[in-house]
């Protein structure tokens, strides 16, 4: 018999010990480690990783001019926005894992691409819930529109089950909804604890592997917006996305954090409806949508998400503080680089941002976590403090330092050429980036090429 053992796992994050800790040394969350047995089991009964492949695969080592290349089949998913968030499409065999929020459509997506596969690519898919009832389903989908095709429903949590499912019907696509409800017999724990994930996403990783069926797993999310369970689990799977918005809007974004098949960082961009999700094939029309024209504090910059430049508002807010101690909001963008800012703006413009709150907001409830809306951010909060509007064919962007000098940054040819694509005629940019900027904008644009913020302020007044 396999010895047992007790180990301590943080259900937040996934963290393993020996003892039981109060606070999780990893993500410093309280009382979030619980209690698992653990068996050892007997030398050469476990599960390794090399099991994951294909048994004619792992006989021999082999060179490298000895591995067949064959181009990996991509599933086209009817979303071209999710295509390319995968770098093309969804690779027959893989194991992907999608996050986010309740009741932010996570469901709905992968019910929608179950549907556009079976019905429009005449693909086979198996759809396996553990939330839903079959009754529940058929009423989300007819909805949705969901015709019949060659798409197949199944209400189970049980892995083994699964398995022999996926292994009579053949499935190219699997959804799995969700991976937390989900337990193998191999552990004795109870369904969606950390050893329950662990294993039921092994187990499935060996059926998508041997079997050439491309997996989906739902995975729910912790307060801290991590995917729930252990760590493990992102680094087993070939790609990780999110889906996020705010459930009040209609917009939905899709990050692609991790691609083993494609450029990480890609986003896709969804707008909620009635009738369901519809993809949004120029978002940065639909996030200047509605902009207040000639206020002071709105500027629009230009950020990369991945390989794709997005257009964006960022409203700056500064009026002055009625305590000891100003406030400062960040929506948006990380608020230890609003402090950063509004120091370089009291330090290096002579404005005593002391004595005004200042509040950031980055609409459409997008996060930008790149330093080349630096520039943007400063003037948006100096046209709201000497209330200066910025004129509305003006696009700004630029990374600022410490000294005030604004800096290079990267992609700037595809920043300016979705500026221009949108009808901006004057660009507020790095100086370094100056005389590709004019050959690339030709008579189309007016490059307004800046070394710090204080040339930058012309604007401001034109």
């Amino acid at each position: 018999m396999p010895k047992a053992s007790t180990r301590f796992f943080c259900k937040e994050c996934g963290y393993e010990t020996s003892k039981w800790l109060g606070q999780c040394p990893s993500c410093r969350a309280w009382n979030s480690m619980v209690e698992e047995p653990v068996k050892r089991v007997q030398k050469g009964k476990g599960s390794s990783f090399s099991a994951a492949l294909p048994r004619g695969e792992r006989t021999r080592p082999l060179l490298l001019g000895e591995i067949p290349l064959s181009l990996e089949e991509r599933l086209k998913s009817g979303f071209t926005e999710l295509d390319r968030v995968l770098g093309g499409g969804i690779v027959v065999g893989s194991l992907l894992l999608l996050g986010g929020d309740p009741g932010i459509g996570k469901s709905t997506l992968l019910l929608e691409l179950s549907r556009n596969l079976s019905a429009k690519e005449g693909r086979s898919v198996l759809y396996v819930s553990g939330e839903e009832s079959l009754r529940q389903i058929k009423m989300r989908a007819m909805r949705l529109s969901v015709g019949e095709g060659e798409l197949r429903f199944l209400c189970e949590t049980n892995i083994e089950n699964i398995q022999e499912a996926i292994a009579e019907t053949r499935p190219e696509l699997v959804v799995i909804d969700s991976i937390q409800t989900m337990f193998t017999e191999a552990v004795s724990a109870a369904p969606g604890s950390v050893s329950q994930v662990r294993e039921s996403a092994a187990a499935l990783l060996r059926t998508a592997k041997e079997g050439g069926s491309a997996i989906f797993l739902v995975g729910h999310v912790t307060k801290d917006g991590n995917v729930a369970g252990p760590k493990i689990l992102e680094h087993m799977v070939d790609a990780v996305l999110y889906f996020e918005g705010e459930s009040s809007g209609n917009l939905r974004i899709l990050h692609g954090q991790k691609n083993r098949f494609g450029a990480s960082g890609e986003i896709a961009v969804f707008e909620m409806s009635g009738e369901g999700l519809k993809e949004v094939r120029n978002p940065s029309e639909l996030l200047l949508s509605g902009r207040p024209l000639g206020a002071s504090g709105s500027v629009v910059s230009c950020g990369m998400e991945g390989t794709r430049p997005l257009l964006l508002e960022i409203q700056g807010l500064s009026v002055p503080t009625s305590f000891g101690l100003p406030r400062r909001t960040s929506n948006g963008i990380d608020f230890n680089r609003l402090n950063l800012l509004l120091a370089v703006i009291e330090r290096r413009l002579g404005i005593e941002m002391s004595r005004y709150d200042a509040y950031v907001n980055i609409t459409g409830g997008l996060r930008i976590q790149e330093p080349s809306l630096d520039l943007a951010v400063i003037l948006a909060l100096i046209s709201s403090c000497r209330n200066l509007s910025v004129p509305e064919d003006v696009l700004i962007f630029g990374e600022v330092g410490l000294a005030g000098e604004v800096r290079a940054v990267s992609r700037a040819e595809q920043r300016i050429q979705e500026a221009l694509r949108l009808g901006f005629r004057r660009i507020v940019m790095p100086a370094y980036h100056s005389d590709k900027a004019r050959e690339l904008a030709g008579n189309s644009a007016e490059i307004m090429a800046v070394k710090n913020i204080r040339e930058a302020l012309t604007i401001l007044r034109k």
